[in-house]
Formats: C-alpha cells, sequence, structure tokens
C-alpha cells in the first residue's frame, strides 16, 4: 500500500521553500560557504512569511535512552518540511542517507537537500518523502 499523499500545507511551504532557494542561487551562484546559502535562505523564506527554525536540534533516542548528542537541522521550515544544505561539489549518498534520517527521526514526512554548489539550481535539489 503506498503511503498517504503529502499534504496541501506541506506542499504549498515545499514550493515556497524550493522558489526561495531558487532565488538566492540566482542571486548568487554556486561556490560560497554553506552558511552564506543558510543566512540568505531565510534571510527569503522571512520574506514570504514562513516560519523556520535554524540548527534544530533533535534529540536521538536509542533503544529507548535519549543520548547525550543531538543532531542538528540546519533548517525545519514551518514545522513540517526539514531541509538540508550543501555547498560541495557533488551531493552522495551519505547525504542522501541524512537527509532520510532527520525526517525520520523529527517525525516530518518531508525533506529537502540542497547543494547550491551547482550550475543549475534544479540540479542541486533532491525531495525526498518517508
Amino acid at each position: 500500500m503506498p503511503p498517504p499523499p503529502i499534504s496541501p500545507a506541506d506542499e504549498s511551504v515545499a514550493s515556497a521553500l524550493v522558489d526561495a532557494g531558487f532565488q538566492v542561487h540566482k542571486a548568487l551562484g554556486p561556490g560560497l560557504l554553506e552558511s552564506i546559502y543558510e543566512e540568505c535562505l531565510c534571510y527569503e523564506l522571512a520574506k514570504k512569511d514562513l516560519a523556520f527554525e535554524r540548527q534544530k536540534k533533535l534529540p536521538v533516542v536509542y533503544r529507548g535512552v535519549r543520548l547525550a548528542t543531538d543532531l542538528a537541522l540546519d533548517l525545519l521550515v514551518a514545522g513540517r518540511v526539514v531541509v538540508e544544505l550543501k555547498a560541495v561539489e557533488r551531493l552522495s549518498p551519505l547525504h542522501e542517507a541524512q537527509l532520510l534520517t532527520y525526517p525520520k527521526l523529527s517525525q516530518r514526512r518531508l525533506g529537502f537537500l540542497i547543494n547550491f554548489n551547482t550550475t543549475l539550481f534544479k540540479d542541486g535539489v533532491k525531495r525526498m518523502v518517508l
């Protein structure tokens, strides 16, 4: 049985997120640090009146025990969409595995891996649904 579709509210957030990322990439292009892209993406999200949390701490529970170390999501947008940002030559399977883990641990279904170090923005965007 296929998973239920993503809610219209999540799709709306996803669309606004991708548009914000595109605006950042169009203005800056590739070649900068991830932290610069994160700052600019947050600026664009704020312009769209989208709530977001940066470096959102996510507790890790292993076999029923909460570990002393937390994960940090790059962004959680509107409390709904997990975003992992990169500025690397190419995405690796490890980056994709990371993105799959974060929504699972945060109990969200939709995540985006955005690599700003690409010539075309669309080539750096990976959407993942749990």
